[in-house]
């Protein structure tokens, strides 16, 4: 999933995502397994004055009843910062195979 822009509006980035799983995943149903979820925000210039862990929060929380049904199902977590061609935001989300 992409989403192009930045802003400090971590609320802003909440809702957005919950708006693009509604519409777009209907037939998504929420997981019960263990999920990674790697998030790449990337910027132009100077670096931003944004959390990454407020960022991540929020996009959890939008994913929490589309992708999985809460985000204590996240057991990997990956957040990072770098210099981009475009400011954007990019999350990768995957259900972690079983082992057993």
């Amino acid at each position: 999933m992409r989403c192009y822009g930045l802003t400090t509006q971590t609320r802003y980035y909440k809702q957005l995502f919950r708006e693009f799983f509604r519409k777009d995943f209907q037939k998504l149903r929420p997981g019960y397994g263990d999920y990674d979820v790697h998030i790449v925000m990337e910027y132009t210039g100077d670096a931003p004055w944004m959390d990454l862990d407020n960022l991540a929060k929020a996009l959890l929380d939008s994913l929490t009843g589309n992708a999985f049904e809460d985000d204590h199902q996240v057991a990997r977590l990956l957040v990072e910062r770098r210099v981009g061609d475009r400011e954007g935001i990019f999350m990768r989300v995957r259900e972690i195979e079983s082992r057993l």
